[in-house]
């Protein structure tokens, strides 16, 4: 059997290289070149992109070869030819969906329509997801689950190896490392079809990058990458099919990591800013690898190497479910390292908003502290004691370093009513629970109920780079109107001599006002 697989991947090396070198010639020779633009092309010169019809071409022909010569000579493994055009019929689909968008470029939603008939053909075909171990482990799923979850799949991997198809080899490069990934798997699994359609895709793409890796003289084209793509899907559900342990099912996904990583950062990132998901950017990995001064090759030798890691990490699942939340805690540090360093905008002002919903629970939590603050306010003992206590016992948590009154005519207030507020060296009247120098304060005008201002209560705080976790409309209304209340009741605004001259008031404490009035009745 080793002799059968070794003879059909040089085979289709062979084949491939032949095949690639004709196609660009021709491709050379009729003028059928893809001329580069400022946008995102990396590419100075016209190149063809025609070589998805080398890879279809070596791709069909290896297969039909190796199976007429088990169907000759009884060597090599055993399937039917039925089964292998369930998958090569479908795959022809996306061939000729790419050629065409290719020379004549088709809408999203049209290229999405064909390559759900596409998934639906290789469901019918028996190749689809038929059980999965999260939903069940001893029944089948219904169509109503099982074909929505293959489209999905065929979709994602379809357009992820399409979508990082931005530099030379790259997409092919990476296509060969999961290639490779499944053809172990599936010798070790017994499954001969998936062994012998990677083999001979492994061998077709490998012939391919000797044309196509940096400088490439040939491109994939739509018609290359979409085909890979879904090849390489196809054979991931065709590994698949018996399959019950969530292992097993996660297996071809890590495998997939680099292009499924790409297409799910590219969708997050256009649905953050608020741009059409399906039009093109230069801010893929690889882009961003270029722009971060990296020489075209060295950033596809490192995707390559990102790539040869997810496949390791895939082979390590073979242990069984013990190293799935290894792997995954892996690949989760592995990709948020990765963005960090790619410095993708989006990711930053989405990690700070999650930051800002974070903080949204002490934001609230200090907004209850001030609404009990104005109950107590109300229900207190009016005595800038109290008052000072309270104020403390609100601000302090919420990041004020203390609380300053200014009065408007400060000789005349009673001193004895404002303990434990201490004059600075500005004429206010302070109460401080943390002596640091204030950087930044705010000024809340107090009023009695007719509308008179009785002095202003300055907030103060000593680290004014910190953000202020409360709202400040709260401090400014009903918080303001509780301390503005306590202080009016606190103070009595009396003409102490108003029945002898019309000299100017003066303010006495509460509790003398009431003595006076008594004493007047």
């Amino acid at each position: 059997m080793a002799a059968y697989y070794t003879a059909v991947f040089l085979g289709s090396i062979v084949f491939s290289l032949l095949l690639t070198r004709f196609v660009r010639d021709q491709a050379v020779r009729r003028g059928w070149l893809d001329t580069p633009d400022k946008g995102r092309h990396l590419h100075l010169r016209p190149v063809p992109r025609i070589g998805g019809v080398a890879l279809f071409v070596t791709f069909g022909s290896v297969t039909g070869i190796a199976i007429a010569v088990y169907k000759l000579w009884d060597i090599g493994p055993a399937f039917s030819t039925h089964t292998v055009l369930g998958i090569m019929f479908p795959a022809l689909l996306i061939f000729f969906l790419g050629l065409y968008d290719d020379h004549f470029s088709l809408g999203p939603y049209s290229k999405f329509g064909i390559e759900v008939i596409a998934a639906t053909w290789l469901y019918a075909a028996g190749f689809g997801i038929h059980q999965l171990a999260l939903y069940s482990t001893h029944s089948a799923l219904r169509i109503s689950l099982g074909l929505p979850l293959t489209i999905l799949w065929v979709l994602l991997s379809t357009n992820a190896f399409n979508l990082i198809d931005g530099l030379d080899g790259l997409s092919a490069g990476s296509a060969l490392f999961t290639t490779s990934i499944i053809f172990i798997i599936s010798l070790l699994r017994q499954t001969p079809l998936v062994s012998l359609l990677s083999v001979v895709l492994a061998g077709a793409i490998l012939g391919f990058l000797r044309y196509n890796f940096h400088p490439a003289t040939i491109f994939l084209g739509d018609s290359g990458s979409l085909l890979i793509g879904f090849l390489l899907s196809a054979l991931a559900l065709a590994g698949s099919q018996k399959a019950t342990s969530i292992v097993v099912i996660a297996i071809p996904v890590v495998a997939f990591g680099l292009p499924l990583i790409d297409v799910t950062l590219s969708v997050t990132r256009r649905f953050l800013s608020s741009r059409p998901l399906f039009q093109g950017d230069d801010d893929h990995i690889h882009h961003k690898l270029i722009k971060r001064g990296l020489s075209h090759r060295d950033a596809v030798l490192l995707l390559y190497a990102v790539a040869a890691t997810f496949g390791i990490l895939s082979l390590t699942l073979l242990h069984g479910e013990v190293m799935l939340g290894l792997v995954l805690v892996v690949i989760g540090i592995g990709v948020c390292l990765g963005v960090h360093e790619l410095k993708y905008v989006e990711f930053f002002e989405l990690a700070a908003a999650a930051h800002r919903i974070r903080q949204k629970k002490r934001i609230i939590a200090n907004n209850l502290r001030v609404r009990r603050a104005v109950e107590s306010l109300g229900n207190g003992p009016a005595e800038f004691e109290e008052i000072c206590r309270v104020l403390q016992a609100t601000l302090e948590p919420v990041g004020f370093s203390g609380a300053a009154f200014s009065f408007s005519q400060t000789e005349r207030i009673d001193e004895s009513i404002l303990v434990p507020l201490r004059q600075d060296g500005n004429g206010r009247h302070c109460h401080l629970w943390n002596l640091s120098e204030p950087e930044w304060e705010l000024r809340l005008e107090l009023t009695c109920p007719a509308g008179r201002r009785l002095c202003d209560l300055f907030i103060l705080r000593t680290k004014a780079s910190e953000p202020i976790r409360v709202d400040i409309n709260l401090l400014n209304n009903e918080f303001r109107t509780a301390v503005s209340e306590v202080v009016n009741r606190a103070m009595w605004l009396v003409p102490l001599a108003s029945r002898a001259s019309e000299r100017s008031s003066v303010l006495v404490p509460a509790a003398q006002v009431s003595g006076i009035n008594g004493a007047a009745d």
